[in-house]
């Protein structure tokens, strides 16, 4: 935490938060931004142009590491300069629980030292993975929008499980946890998804009879319908 300093806007937030985590308050920008060789920019994408234009020179020669959507790499180095070191990163809503996945791309000066850097700090929250830009997209759709599709999913199997007896908080603890640990089999076994589906189901049995419903009602390609959208507007953004 004493390697770590964070400055915000909102001076209330930002002081009860540093003092939460044990990590400095910077007094501003400029002596956030000169006191640190590493940089992470957490702004909104509206906000981004006028915070570079400003503190372009101030950020020559440290690593930029932004979290800001649809934003690709060319975008700072207008600003920064083609030689700047920037990190793109885009995490999802599971951070706050610590089993995020996070993808990043680095520009062409990005060191080895720096990409080890960024997958240290993605992996203390989750799962980092390193991608392409013009894979970022996809992995928008897959990564960064796929929690909520999830959620649907685990809410309404409960609803389901409401509807046939059971109450709306163990339902959901159920089908959560079960989410959890098909999630947990499928990057453990090394075994395919749907080598996983035919295990469960067994001959004539009650697993069969959902899937077989599933299918009927187009879950596959109600969920690849979903994965399409999202990445047609991310492209568009």
């Amino acid at each position: 935490p004493d390697s770590v300093s964070a400055f915000d806007t909102d001076s209330e937030k930002m002081n009860a938060f540093c003092s939460d985590r044990g990590i400095a308050a910077a007094k501003d920008c400029d002596c956030l931004i000169s006191s640190c060789d590493k940089i992470v920019l957490a702004v909104k994408p509206n906000v981004l142009p006028s915070l570079l234009e400003k503190y372009a020179d101030a950020l020559k020669g440290k690593l930029v590491i932004s979290i800001a959507a649809g934003k690709p790499l060319s975008f700072y180095e207008e600003y920064l300069g083609n030689d700047a070191r920037i990190v793109r990163v885009m995490p999802n809503i599971n951070a706050v629980v610590g089993e995020a996945i996070s993808a990043f791309c680095a520009g062409s000066t990005v060191s080895d030292d720096d990409k080890d850097f960024v997958r240290q700090l993605l992996s203390s929250f989750g799962k980092a993975i390193e991608l392409a830009e013009d894979k970022f997209s996809i992995y928008s759709a897959i990564g960064g929008c796929s929690p909520a599709f999830a959620y649907m999913f685990i809410d309404s199997m409960a609803r389901a499980a409401v509807k046939n007896g059971m109450s709306k908080s163990d339902a959901l603890m159920v089908s959560a946890q079960a989410v959890l640990g098909s999630a947990k089999m499928v990057l453990e076994s090394g075994v395919h998804p749907w080598e996983l589906i035919d295990r469960v189901c067994s001959p004539g049995g009650t697993t069969i009879e959902g899937v077989r419903a599933l299918e009927n009602s187009a879950f596959p390609a109600a969920v690849e319908k979903a994965v399409d959208a999202s990445f047609e507007k991310d492209q568009k953004l």
